[in-house]
């Protein structure tokens, strides 16, 4: 058996959290081994897969699902406001910003639901805190150093048939939602940072073969298992991405490319049943409407091709897409002819499987304001509550650490 250093596993550590797996923190970190048990296992599942979209910034919730016949809107926002021509109506009411023709379509085949005024009590408007909250399923008061996600992984898989590749970030980075407490969800954004894990050699030395020499032989051993774990991995997901081609046109953008990657592995019956992936640049400040609208178009004009897809292949009845972003914004436009951060949001959900369709609960109530902000009407932890309980099947009251009323949409 070969010998390693110590010096050989910080340097793996660093190539592994740059380029599949391991988040940043750990590059210099000299407890790294401790915190390098980035898996997951395996356990049942009923063959249903959930894809986790992100709005990061903050997304506007009443520029994207717009109450376009209340007053109270235009004279909020004067320059900012979306006129006729730039809506597609739902009803007379409410209706889609038009760079959502996307989405629209699909709500018009019954495919898309629509739920306003989401958010938790005591809104924080800092980016991260929030985001935290969203990721953590926390009240705004305590701080979790596990996700829900990871914490379905907890509660769900089955440790002695590990297989990390069981809830997938496409990014280089593993959000805290997808970190439990004993197992973690894995992140990879490009293809072709398989071929860089499967063709290294320390990691392919490490993984099969290691032999203990100082003091850190517990901690060899326990990277020894995570890397072997990665190496199954990166094997796993190459030899799928391979298997199916998409057909659908998808956005030439990192977001469309991405979830293209969703779609041509979820094609290959991969057997992960959760993805994960985000679209920045939501945190308009000024000249929203231009920057917003495309972000908007790129998200929606992605998610008709994804659905193309998996329709195509019999798959999108089995599959669930959910939208969210940390919090909305304010309904007063600024100076600027932006919007600056404000708390409860509309989250959007799109699958063929959907019990009810298009708008879930009523338009936001522009009349009744908490200092200039919505006031939030359903707990984003009622969605998660459903998602898991309704969808995944699983445990939503000890995942969630508390019980929530759950919806009927799905």
């Amino acid at each position: 058996m070969a010998n390693y250093s110590r010096k050989d596993f910080l340097k793996l550590a660093g190539l592994v959290s740059t380029s599949f797996l391991l988040p940043n923190f750990l590059r210099g970190n000299n407890k790294f081994a401790n915190q390098l048990v980035n898996r997951l296992a395996l356990g049942t599942t009923n063959g249903k897969r959930l894809v986790v979209i992100q709005f990061s910034g903050g997304n506007d919730g009443l520029n994207t699902i717009v109450p376009f016949a209340d007053d109270l809107y235009h004279s909020a926002r004067p320059g900012l406001g979306l006129m006729d021509t730039e809506i597609i109506k739902i009803d007379q009411h409410m209706a889609f910003n038009s760079a959502l023709q996307g989405l629209a379509d699909l709500h018009n085949d019954g495919h898309a639901a629509l739920l306003n005024s989401v958010g938790y009590p005591n809104p924080n408007r800092s980016h991260f805190r929030s985001m935290d909250i969203w990721q953590t399923a926390s009240d705004e008061d305590k701080f979790l150093a596990s996700g829900w996600v990871g914490r379905w992984l907890d509660a769900t898989c089955d440790p002695t048939n590990v297989k990390p590749h069981f809830a997938l970030e496409i990014d280089d980075n593993l959000s805290l939602a997808l970190k439990g407490e004993k197992i973690h969800g894995i992140a990879m954004q490009k293809p072709a940072r398989l071929e860089t894990i499967l063709s290294d050699p320390l990691l392919q030395g490490i993984a099969t073969e290691w032999s203990a020499h100082d003091d850190d032989h517990h901690n060899v051993e326990y990277l020894h298992k995570s890397l072997a774990e990665v190496n199954q991995s990166a094997g796993y997901l190459k030899e799928h991405l391979f298997k199916k081609k998409s057909t659908a046109i998808y956005p030439q953008h990192a977001f469309g490319n991405h979830m293209k990657l969703i779609a041509e592995l979820i094609l290959a019956d991969c057997e992960t049943p959760i993805y994960y992936v985000s679209l920045p640049g939501f945190d308009t400040h000024a000249a929203q409407k231009d920057h917003q609208n495309k972000q908007l178009k790129v998200y929606a004009d992605s998610l008709k091709a994804f659905a193309t897809d998996l329709k195509g292949a019999g798959m999108w009845n089995d599959t669930l897409v959910m939208t969210f972003s940390e919090f909305g914004r304010r309904v007063k436009q600024n100076a600027s002819k932006g919007t600056d951060h404000g708390t409860a949001n509309v989250m959007m959900f799109a699958g063929g499987s959907l019990l009810k369709k298009g708008l879930l609960n009523e338009a936001p109530d522009l009349s009744d304001l908490d200092n200039g902000d919505l006031k939030f009407k359903v707990d984003f932890r009622q969605v998660y509550a459903t998602v898991l309980k309704n969808w995944l099947q699983a445990d939503a009251d000890i995942i969630l650490g508390q019980p929530f009323q759950t919806l009927d949409f799905i």
